[in-house]
């Protein structure tokens, strides 16, 4: 197979790595993730990854915790999904490294962009964690903030939902599934691909967002070559 793309940011949701038990980590599907990236990577295709925190923490737990407490306790989850996705790439031999915006050197390298690069021309996978370092930005922001910091030709938008729907699948089943939209659209439509301030970063900087589900197999692999699966917006 041939890949379209040389750089590429993949977003995973936590709630992707929950699996089915929707909660925590599962580790037949971290695995499973970490077997598609390797796959990517032994096609030569540099790969970074921003993971989100949705399997341990989802906003605030109570009115009486404020938003930016509850932000810092989200990216403390990232930085728990980001260490066992490393743990399951280094597993099946694949070199990563975790790269975090709040400090933490006993577990991680803190972020750097010129060393994150430098770490991605040598094949090695890096995973940003604890989203951009700063409360009131989703790790959608983060994603597509260090994919334009890192040069990357598109986002991998890994999710648990197969494409960009109109409306809720699950719960509406004349939900329309999109297979191309333009940023324009998204916004207009308030289709939620990825917060209006992360859809902003990715239009300002030309970057595609491929949307697709993470279950299916081979999946990554078939983004990275541009086959027609999930949705495409650019």
């Amino acid at each position: 197979m041939e890949p379209k793309y040389k750089r590429v940011l993949l977003k995973v949701s936590g709630e992707a790595l929950a699996g089915e038990q929707k909660f925590g980590i599962d580790d037949a599907m971290t695995d499973k993730v970490a077997r598609q990236i390797k796959e990517v990577v032994d096609l030569g295709v540099e790969v970074a990854i921003v993971v989100g925190g949705g399997n341990f923490w989802r906003g605030r737990s109570s009115e009486n915790m404020d938003r930016a407490t509850a932000d810092y306790m989200g990216m403390l989850a990232t930085c728990i999904n980001a260490l066992a996705l490393q743990s399951a790439l280094l597993s099946v031999g694949v070199k990563a490294r975790v790269q975090t915006a709040i400090e933490m050197r006993e577990i991680a390298e803190p972020y750097a962009r010129m060393k994150a690069k430098s770490r991605l021309d040598k094949k090695d996978v890096v995973i940003f964690g604890a989203g951009t370092g700063n409360p009131f930005f989703s790790t959608d922001t983060a994603a597509a903030l260090r994919a334009a910091e890192i040069d990357a030709e598109v986002i991998l938008l890994a999710k648990n939902v197969d494409a960009v729907y109109s409306d809720d699948p699950d719960t509406n089943p004349d939900a329309v599934k999109y297979d191309e939209l333009s940023f324009k659209e998204v916004v207009e439509k308030e289709l939620k691909v990825m917060d209006l301030t992360a859809a902003t970063l990715c239009k300002d900087n030309n970057i595609a967002i491929h949307v697709f589900g993470i279950a299916g197999e081979g999946n990554i692999m078939k983004a990275v070559c541009g086959e027609k699966i999930g949705t495409i917006v650019r």
